[in-house]
This record gives C-alpha cells, sequence and structure tokens, in this order.
C-alpha cells in the first residue's frame, strides 16, 4: 500500500486549471521527487495533500484512508516561503507549533530538547527569531516540520538558502528519518538534488502528469545507447568500418584517449568492444552515458508545451 495516492485529482481556481486529472502513488517509506517548472502546479498539488486546500474532484489517501482532518497531524509540511513569527522566542514558538500538531506540553518540551541537543543550539530557548541567521531560522523551520514525527514528510526546496554544511546537516537527519521509516515528499526544481536523494519522481507541467517512475528506469526510458570509451595505445586507423561493427555504432565525440559512440542497440556494444580489444587497444574504462534528469526535464516540460 502506498503512503499517499491521487486519484484524478483535479483543482481549478477561476478560468486557470491548475491541477488537471492528476493521478500518482508515492511508495511508502520512499524518497519521491515532486518536480516541475514554475507554475506547473507542485504548490497546488501540496496544498491539496496537506489539506490547506480541498481538491475539486477525484481523491487523495493517506495511508489507505482518505484524506481528512485527522491527517494533518500526520504529516510535516517545510514551505519554501518559511513562515516562522520574527518576534516570538525560539522555544516558546516551537512550544505553539507543536502543540498544535497535537502534542502534550510535557511531549512538546521533550521534543525541542531533543532537537536542540542534536543541533548543539541549546541555549537558542529564549533568542528571538529575529535575532537568527537565515541559516539558524532554516534549522527552526526543521524542527517545527518534524517535531511531531510525522510518517509523512514534504518538503518545498529544503536546502533553499542553506550554506554547504547546514544543507548536509539537513540533509543527514532527513536520511536518517527515511531510514527509521518516514516517507518524503521532495519538491524542487534541482534537478542534482534529485538525482542524489529522490528514488521514486513524478513531473508536472502545466497541471498534468507527463512522466512517473523510478529514477533508474526513467533515465533508462530516455537512455541514447550512448558509451564513453577511454583507453590506451592506438585506435584501428579505420575505426568506422563497416566489417568493424556492422554499420552498427557511430563516434559522434573524441577526445583524448577517449571517443563517445553511439550504438544502435545494447548487443552492439559489446561487439564493438571485443573488435577493439582484438585490435589490441587496451580499454581503460567502457562505460553509458545516461541521460541526466536535468536533460529529460527539460526535454520533456519542452514537448508537453508544444
Amino acid at each position: 500500500m502506498p503512503i499517499l495516492r491521487l486519484e484524478n485529482v483535479i483543482k481549478t481556481y477561476e478560468n486557470h486549471t491548475a491541477v488537471n486529472n492528476v493521478s500518482f502513488d508515492v511508495p511508502k517509506g520512499s524518497v519521491f521527487g515532486l518536480l516541475g517548472p514554475n507554475g506547473a502546479g507542485k504548490t497546488s498539488l501540496i496544498r491539496i495533500i496537506t489539506t490547506i486546500t480541498g481538491a475539486d474532484s477525484g481523491a487523495v489517501y493517506l495511508d489507505g484512508e482518505k484524506l481528512n482532518s485527522n491527517h494533518p497531524s500526520q504529516i510535516g509540511y517545510m514551505p519554501e516561503e518559511r513562515g516562522l513569527y520574527k518576534k516570538m522566542k525560539v522555544g516558546d514558538h516551537l512550544m505553539y507549533l507543536a502543540q498544535l500538531k497535537g502534542l502534550s506540553k510535557k511531549a512538546a518540551k521533550e521534543q525541542i530538547h531533543y532537537w536542540f541537543d542534536k543541533f548543539s543550539i541549546t541555549d537558542w530557548w529564549d533568542k528571538k527569531v529575529e535575532e537568527l541567521s537565515k541559516g539558524m531560522q532554516q534549522k527552526i523551520q526543521f524542527i517545527a516540520t518534524v517535531i511531531h514525527r510525522p510518517k509523512l514528510l514534504i518538503l518545498d526546496e529544503p536546502f533553499s538558502g542553506l550554506d554547504p554544511i547546514n544543507t548536509n546537516l539537513i540533509k543527514s537527519e532527513i536520511d536518517e528519518m527515511n531510514q527509521n521509516g518516514t516517507s518524503i515528499i521532495f519538491s524542487t526544481h534541482r534537478m542534482e538534488q534529485v538525482e542524489e536523494v529522490c528514488e521514486h519522481i513524478v513531473l508536472i507541467n502545466q497541471g498534468q502528469k507527463i512522466l512517473e517512475g523510478k529514477v533508474a528506469d526513467v533515465k533508462n526510458q530516455f537512455k541514447d545507447n550512448l558509451y564513453k570509451i577511454k583507453y590506451t595505445g592506438s585506435l584501428p586507423d579505420n575505426l568506422q568500418m563497416t566489417d568493424a561493427a556492422d554499420d552498427s555504432y557511430k563516434i559522434i565525440g573524441q577526445g583524448k584517449k577517449s571517443i563517445t559512440v553511439q550504438v544502435t542497440e545494447e548487443s552492439a556494444s559489446n561487439k564493438l568492444l571485443n573488435y577493439l580489444i582484438s585490435k589490441g587497444v587496451h580499454i581503460q574504462s567502457f562505460n553509458e552515458i545516461l541521460p541526466t534528469l536535468n536533460e529529460i526535464f527539460i526535454k520533456q516540460v519542452g514537448e508537453s508545451e508544444e
């Protein structure tokens, strides 16, 4: 059973359809990428999932149960535009937010001290939010998001404005929570971050789903049978001869002691490799070049807008 299921969800604002018949599953225990350019409908979907707004039609299920007013206490949401009250003291602020999520005063205080110890910020309780740097405020926002230990965590551009040290700190905490069973939706347009942390993705554009699947499967789906060969020695003088690989490949790039080839089918790569070895070429590496998610993203968004 998926942790989250969307079935034919539609959301319209006046004359604009923000979400147009979108369906997808978020596997339980996964790190799931919700991707799309600005204005694609990602935020509208998140608002529906978190019950901030409702869908006009369609259904949303959390852990097998149709979404209802009790579910926000099981979800943690960190929006891209952070929402801390600048004049409040950090400890009081987190106590307030934790109790809004259903924690008792005692449990809230225990969780705050747990996270303060974890982040080495035990002296921050009486600091006002406005006294903290942007990076420090990010830490407080993260604590507020996870303090009730949600089963589903939604992070919208979670590393925006963070320096590399704090980025790695938050990444480490996200990974630990995931290892302990928390399902995570990661909303971003930074494809390199998606490749690093996500197992599954859905790509939304103009309110519609245009791509969905495991990251590895998606990359394989769009591959062009490209291989990079690094070698020592010399290549055969007439490498592109028809008897070498029966016209089943072509060289599309050449560097110093490397070539990039495109083959007509995967089996032709072994044939080419065997041919080179038979000609005395010493192969240092023979690697398939898969498209990046960024390349796939640009291509698919462009095609959907055409």
